[in-house]
C-alpha cells in the first residue's frame, strides 16, 4: 500500500464517482479503478458498494476512510515541516565588531535580505578574536572585524582602510568642527579606548598610532563599548579616536575632527573559512563591491559639486 492508493481512495469517496475522481486526479478512469481494486484485494474487503448511485462506502470503507484521511494529512504535515527545515538550513550568520554597524553594514544587510529572502540572516556582535574562533567552530559564517589576525584555516581580506577621526568634548579647546587635526595635537590629552577586552583589539590599534610617532597620551581610560566611550567624551572625560563611520553618531556635546595623519586608518577585515564557497557568501562579497562602487560614485559627484562625502 502506497500513499497514492490512499489519495485515490479518498478522492473516489469524496466525489462518490470514479469518473469525477479521475478528473480530479488528472488520470483516466481504468487505471483508477484498478488501483482501488488492488487496495481492496490487499485489505481483503470491498470499500465501495459498486451498485449504488451515487457511489457509497461500505462499513469497512467508512472505517478505512477516517484512517486514510488522517494518514494523508500527517504526510502533508511532514512534507511541510521538511520544507520549513530546508528553508531554515539556508542560514547565514555574520559576526561583526560594533563600529562596523555605523558604516556600510546596515545597507549590506538590507541588500542581502532583498536578494536572498529565503536565507535566514543572523548578526552577532563579537570581537575580531572571537570571530576567528567562532568561524573555526562553525558558529558564524563570516566576520567583519578590525584586527589583522593570521590563522591557516581562515581567509582574511581587507575590504578598505577607514579614516579615523577624533571625538572631542564640545567645550574643549580642540573642538573645531570638521577641521582636520594631526595626532600630535592629542598628545598629553586624556584618551578613551575600547574595547577593554579581549586583546589585542581596536584599542591597541589606537595606542599603536601614538607609540609609532613617539607620542604619549595623558591618561588612557579603557572601556568596553564604543557607546560608553562617546558618552564619556560628551561628559568631558577625554578624547576618543574612532572610525569615520562612527561620526554619524552625534551625541550631545561631541565634536568630530578628521585626523590628517596618513597612518590614521583602521582596516575593515572580512574573514571566512578557508575555501568556503557558500553561494550566500559569494553574493555578500558582490554586494560589498556594489556598495563601495556606489559610495565612490557619490564621492566623485560631491567633489565635482564642491561638497564632501563622509565615510
Amino acid at each position: 500500500m502506497e500513499l497514492r492508493h490512499l489519495r485515490y481512495f479518498v478522492a473516489v469517496a469524496d466525489e462518490q464517482s470514479f469518473t469525477r475522481a479521475a478528473e480530479r486526479l488528472h488520470i483516466s478512469q481504468p487505471p483508477l479503478s484498478r488501483q482501488i481494486q488492488d487496495l481492496e484485494e490487499e485489505l481483503g474487503t470491498p470499500l465501495f458498494e459498486r451498485g449504488s448511485r451515487p457511489l457509497k462506502l461500505t462499513e469497512a470503507g467508512r472505517f478505512f476512510y477516517g484512517h486514510a484521511t488522517r494518514l494523508l494529512e500527517q504526510a502533508a504535515q511532514a512534507a511541510r515541516a521538511t520544507r520549513r527545515v530546508a528553508r531554515m538550513e539556508r542560514r547565514l550568520v555574520i559576526g561583526f565588531v560594533g563600529s562596523t554597524m555605523y558604516g556600510a553594514m546596515p545597507r549590506l544587510v538590507r541588500l542581502f535580505r532583498a536578494e536572498r529572502p529565503q536565507t535566514e540572516l543572523s548578526l552577532v556582535e563579537m570581537s575580531t578574536l572571537d570571530q576567528i574562533e567562532a568561524l573555526k567552530a562553525g558558529r558564524i559564517d563570516v566576520g567583519f572585524g578590525r584586527i589583522r589576525r593570521d590563522d591557516p584555516t581562515v581567509k582574511r581580506e581587507v575590504l578598505r582602510e577607514e579614516r579615523l577621526v577624533a571625538a572631542i568634548p564640545l567645550e574643549h579647546a580642540l573642538a573645531i568642527p570638521e577641521q582636520p587635526i594631526i595626532l600630535a595635537a592629542l598628545a598629553n590629552e586624556d584618551i578613551l579606548v575600547y574595547p577593554k577586552s579581549p586583546r589585542p583589539s581596536y584599542a591597541d590599534q589606537v595606542l599603536a598610532l601614538f607609540r609609532d610617532q613617539g607620542l604619549e597620551p595623558g591618561t588612557v581610560h579603557e572601556v568596553q563599548e564604543i557607546q560608553t566611550a562617546l558618552g564619556l567624551v560628551a561628559a568631558g572625560m577625554g578624547i576618543c579616536v574612532v572610525p569615520t563611520g562612527v561620526s554619524r553618531l552625534r551625541p550631545d556635546e561631541v565634536v568630530y575632527r578628521p585626523l590628517s595623519d596618513p597612518q590614521a586608518v583602521s582596516p575593515i577585515v572580512m574573514s571566512t573559512r578557508l575555501h568556503d564557497q557558500n553561494e550566500d557568501l559569494v553574493l555578500l562579497r558582490a554586494l560589498i563591491d556594489r556598495i563601495y562602487q556606489e559610495h565612490a560614485a557619490a564621492r566623485r559627484r560631491a567633489e565635482a559639486a564642491g561638497g564632501e562625502v563622509s565615510g
